[in-house]
């Protein structure tokens, strides 16, 4: 089998940033699709999100995304890295990390600032509606800002362009 190409980043040098983490055209609509690796945690050197805060940033992060004026139809996925390191934002279009990044910043915005009812987190509406921690998801949001995205913001490439890819083993 072949490697996907997020195996063969170096995780060892990644820092928090955006990422343009795939780019393809859809087969099935000839739609170009860009997928984003929104990264909130150094890989392997910080502690990851715990489920709760990671799931409330879901919800919070795409209500926000598929209510966006100007992005809500553009929109076709925003959810966790299995990892729980990092999520994905995938929208319909050929986008760089620089071109996405005002939108990054406005979610992550709303979570820091999100004070009300976590929207969906209801038995009716989520399979595990408990699993929320609001509190921590505003503050990793608000490190998220506070750290990482100035420098994006800044145009600091380490933040936003994947580090070199990892040496591939040639075919046996």
């Amino acid at each position: 089998m072949d490697t996907i190409a997020s195996f063969t980043i170096d995780h060892e040098r990644l820092m928090p940033g955006v990422y343009l983490s795939r780019q393809d055209v859809d087969p099935a609509t000839g739609a170009v699709v860009s997928t984003f690796d929104l990264r909130l945690t150094s890989p392997n050197r910080e502690p990851v999100m715990n489920t709760a805060e990671c799931h409330t940033i879901e919800h919070l992060g795409a209500t926000f995304a598929r209510n966006h004026p100007d992005w809500a139809n553009r929109v076709v996925y925003f959810g966790p890295m299995g990892c729980r390191t990092g999520f994905y934002l995938v929208v319909f279009g050929k986008l760089s990390s620089a071109e996405i990044l005002p939108l990054v910043i406005e979610l992550f915005t709303f979570v820091r600032d999100f004070t009300a009812e976590i929207p969906g987190a209801t038995p009716a509406a989520c399979g595990n509606y408990l699993d929320q921690n609001l509190d921590m998801a505003r503050w990793l949001a608000k490190r998220y800002l506070a750290r990482d995205l100035v420098h994006a913001e800044a145009g600091d490439e380490r933040r936003l362009l994947y580090p070199s890819p990892l040496a591939q083993a040639p075919p046996a």
